[in-house]
């Protein structure tokens, strides 16, 4: 195939290059065949057209050598050269390699060997540099014989199995054999300090984008705790991580964990540590299932970013080669110890030598896998980018054509299909997917369906709703015809809507939740994948139906963000929301496979994130799982792990553009979050907006550290609108939450980001009455825990003030009267649940009230920031009676509950005057007035 002569556009762009880089001898065709097939080779040879005589060395394309990219003296070797050695050496090697496969048609199997020693190579050597600069700097951490403990670098994923593309980017773990202080330095430092310092200067060696490009992406996230664990770890230490803490994740991906570099007496011990972690003794088919989830995550994620033509990916893809090998693998590695290895070729070999596979079902994965890894490789080399994506523009497709030696680009998508749908029935025969739960479906609703004969609907549905149902179904089909649906899908819709039918039928569902769900139905009908996904998950339909008839909410919220239907394939997750403790814990996690430099997956991801756990918080309350108190504990945990992380997120972005304000760490921002109102309350809805207020603790004086070096102040400000900027931007996801950051010192007019001193200053001289009320229920929820302790206790200072009397009541009363005139909607027959005369807002200001005014006299009254526990005081110290905080406690909890459900239904803030409402109302009424009349 690599015979094939070039396409007229190819060999036309061929010469064009070849024009441009003025070689002084005639085009050779194996050169113009390269100009034609990559970018990245035109490039380097545009900077380095000697290489040119280099890559006709039949003797130098031969070997494998893998020279040490830098000098012999690497303390005295300066950062920038030595960035520009390892960057040279990428593009010199690299280039031979690009040579080999789209010239030469090497074997794929050698590539991809010889990239991953190559990267081996230059991984030590940067590993070198940076140990032997932090030396210089530090002193050496030596064993107990005088031996320097270098640290250790461990290759996880591709890098780990020797089986490195053209652009893979690389998954690093760093860990040092003993908690050793340094000798011979400046200064000793700690084990921690110093290879922390190692692995920082390893990272930016190989990260940093200079002149000469970059040698590699980095990526740092399969490290235990993740971004926000330590990136580096002790031997034990990560013991201890994989033993109490590791996920069943890890153990996939340490199964691919290799050391990298010069061997020592220290490596296997790391593997005696990591052995038992990944491999069990017994044979474990626990194992199946877990790949088998981990698969549907995949399919999720392939939903979710609309991919297609993915080689990877995709139905049959590479990643399924490696699920099928893996599985099988740690079902037997415990016990067959010859599976025990990082590699997928050589654990394929093993399967077949132990008879665990037979022959030619290895063969076969063998050869559609290495097919398709050589596809990959073209791909990424086309332009050194990382892609598993077939292309669109003419002149790639041209390429893959040539190098497939196929007629046009459908015959390469015909033969890339058969090779896919082998590995797929292998898959299936290994990990399977769940069972399906498919039902005959009664004849009278296909015909109900596909006829439209509605008569089937008598005896099926109550007679009251068989006219609903008819214009539900009505409304639907025309919803249809405004619809793009292909004939995959309509064939897969005719099958669907039987069984909805019917199921719907058996619930007894009215016409209007029928119109929710065929809504939702429709949202979908253009995208097969979801039709699908209820069709072949008749348990996910069934919930469905059974959520969109407790919740118009839920309804309208999948509908809006289709993806959440993955949730509805396991309900035992869906009904059971996480422990309030668990949401910034399991972000950290959802975001170790997010493209850490990504801004827009980022902010999908975190918008993602929200939308799946509103909705399994949303399912348990609908089915009165959860209590409305514990709900919003629910929807506020999640608000805050969802601050903490956009909070990381943009002071990574700030951080990398301009360094670290001076004295500030990721542990130890300087900066803070405080929640007002219902987030400060702990009575977050679905729907509820962030009230907030960003601080920080540095003055002006001080600058980041950064080559573009700004002042803190103007530092944080910048990270404040990064924040304001993922929270409130519209994506396809929508947006994060709605902030509103009105609260802040000054108002609209004041600084984004203030200092937590100035803010208490602005508080004591400047800030007027319902300023001091709205910090009742403020409270602090992102910060370390110096300023923690710090906002705590000028939030104290600010309640206990003392106040005068009479003016107190009277701005209390104003600011109540003004509320009630512009946003009550009371009327005869209605009952305003929040602003109405004895509702929701009456009670909070009766709390704000006793807080303001007696907290100088007892403290016990600014501890807590959420009116139930406020009111509790109350009574506990007798500013209330025993009566009176019952009444209003009770009054605010079903307040509360009634406007809560009418929110999950959209049935607005009204609800009619029954007696119960009217009594309480009245008690309500009575307790303000006899209050705040003291």
């Amino acid at each position: 195939m690599h015979d094939v002569a070039l396409p007229t556009n190819l060999a036309q762009l061929a010469q064009e290059r070849w024009q441009t880089l003025r070689c002084e001898h005639p085009a050779k065709p194996e050169l113009l065949r390269l100009l034609a097939m990559s970018d990245f080779a035109y490039r380097v040879l545009q900077q380095s057209p000697e290489l040119a005589n280099w890559l006709l060395d039949e003797e130098q394309m031969k070997n494998r050598d893998v020279p040490f990219p830098l000098t012999d003296d690497l303390t005295a070797l300066s950062e920038s050269d030595c960035f520009r050695l390892l960057r040279k050496y990428r593009q010199r090697y690299w280039l031979k390699v690009m040579w080999l496969d789209l010239v030469k048609g090497n074997d794929i199997a050698d590539s991809i060997r010889y990239i991953s020693a190559l990267s081996e190579r230059l991984i030590d050597a940067a590993n070198r540099w940076a140990f032997a600069q932090t030396v210089k700097q530090c002193g050496t951490p030596l064993d107990e014989s005088g031996e320097a403990l270098a640290m250790m670098v461990i290759g996880m994923g591709k890098l780990g199995g020797a089986e490195l593309n053209f652009s893979s980017d690389i998954d690093l773990i760093f860990c040092y054999p003993r908690n050793v202080s340094t000798q011979v330095g400046r200064k000793s430092v700690e084990a921690q300090v110093f290879y922390t310092k190692v692995a920082q200067k390893l990272i930016c060696a190989l990260n940093q984008v200079t002149v000469d490009g970059q040698v590699f992406r980095v990526d740092m996230r399969l490290r235990p705790f993740g971004d926000s664990g330590p990136l580096v770890m002790s031997l034990s230490a990560m013991e201890d991580y994989y033993q109490d803490q590791g996920r069943e994740w890890e153990r996939y991906a340490m199964l691919k964990a290799r050391l990298l570099g010069q061997q020592t007496q220290h490596w296997q011990a790391f593997y005696n540590m990591l052995r038992p972690f990944v491999y069990r003794r017994y044979i474990d088919f626990s194992v199946i299932d877990s790949l088998r989830k981990m698969k549907h995550m995949i399919a999720q994620e392939v939903r979710r970013k609309g991919l297609v033509n993915n080689i990877k990916l995709g139905a049959g893809g590479i990643r399924e080669v490696e699920f099928i090998v893996q599985a099988l693998q740690m079902i037997r590695g415990g016990r067959d110890t010859s599976l025990q290895t990082p590699s997928i070729l050589n654990a394929l070999s093993q399967l077949k030598a132990l008879e665990v596979i037979p022959p030619n079902i290895v063969h076969s994965l063998q050869d559609n896998y290495l097919y398709l890894r050589k596809i990959e490789q073209y791909l990424q080399a086309f332009d050194d980018q990382q892609t598993q994506t077939l292309p669109d523009s003419a002149v790639s497709q041209a390429r893959l054509v040539t190098l497939m030696g196929a007629k046009n680009f459908d015959e390469c998508l015909a033969i890339l299909q058969n090779r896919m749908t082998k590995i797929r029935d292998e898959f299936s025969q290994v990990i399977g997917d769940e069972p399906l739960e498919h039902t005959q479906s009664d004849e009278a609703y296909t015909y109900l369906w596909l006829e439209g004969d509605t008569e089937q609907l008598v005896g099926k549905v109550n007679e009251e709703q068989v006219e609903p149902w008819q214009e539900a179904l009505q409304e639907f089909k025309g919803a249809l015809t405004k619809r793009k649906v292909g004939a995959r899908g309509a064939d897969i819709l005719d099958k669907l809507m039987p069984c909805l039918l019917q199921q719907a039928a058996e619930l007894s569902l009215s016409g209007n939740v029928l119109s929710r769900v065929l809504n939702i139905v429709a949202t979908v009908v253009s995208r097969t994948a979801y039709l699908e996904l209820l069709y072949e998950n008749q348990g996910a339909l069934k919930q469905l139906l059974f959520l969109t008839s407790h919740s118009q909410w839920i309804a309208e919220h999948i509908a809006k963000y289709p993806i959440l239907l993955d949730e509805l394939l396991d309900p035992a997750a869906l009904y059971k929301p996480l422990p309030l403790n668990a949401y910034k814990l399991e972000i950290r996690q959802y975001f170790l496979r997010i493209e850490q430099h990504d801004l827009e997956q980022q902010m999908e991801a975190l918008r993602q994130f929200k939308q799946t756990h509103q909705l399994r918080i949303a399912a348990a309350d609908a089915t009165d799982v959860l209590s409305i108190m514990k709900v919003s504990d629910h929807l506020t945990a999640l608000a805050e792990a969802i601050i903490e992380q956009s909070v990381n997120l943009a002071w990574l972005q700030m951080t990398e553009r301009y360094g670290q304000p001076q004295g500030s760490h990721e542990d130890a921002k300087g900066f803070a979050v405080i929640a007002y109102g219902k987030a400060g309350g702990w009575e977050l809805g679905y729907d509820s907006d962030l009230d907030l207020v960003f601080v920080h603790n540095r003055d002006g004086d001080s600058y980041t550290n950064g080559e573009k070096a700004i002042s803190s102040r103007q530092f944080y400000l910048k990270l404040a609108q990064r924040l304001m900027h993922l929270f409130n931007t519209r994506t396809a996801s929508g947006i994060l939450y709605e902030l509103d950051t009105r609260l802040r010192p000054e108002g609209n007019s004041g600084l984004l980001a203030i200092n937590l001193e100035s803010y208490y200053q602005y508080q004591l001289q400047q800030a007027w009455t319902w300023e001091h009320q709205a910090i009742v229920r403020a409270r602090l929820v992102y910060g370390q825990q110096d300023m923690r302790e710090r906002f705590m206790q000028i939030r104290a200072n600010i309640l206990e003030l003392p106040r005068e009397h009479d003016k107190l009541l009277e701005d209390v009363t104003s600011m109540r009267e003004k509320m009630r005139n512009h946003l009550s909607k009371d009327s005869d027959e209605l009952f305003d649940l929040k602003q109405g005369l004895g509702g929701m807002t009456d009670i909070e200001f009766i709390v704000q009230y006793l807080v303001l005014h007696y907290a100088q006299r007892y403290p016990e009254m600014a501890e807590h920031t959420d009116n139930v526990r406020i009111l509790a005081c109350a009574s506990k110290l007798g500013i209330l009676s025993e009566q009176e905080q019952t009444v209003l406690s009770e009054a605010y909890c079903f307040f509360r509950e009634l406007y809560h459900n009418l929110s999950l239904n959209r049935q607005g803030k009204c609800v009619a005057k029954d007696k119960q409402i009217h009594a309480m109302t009245q008690k309500v009424t009575e307790i303000f007035e006899a209050t705040l009349a003291k």
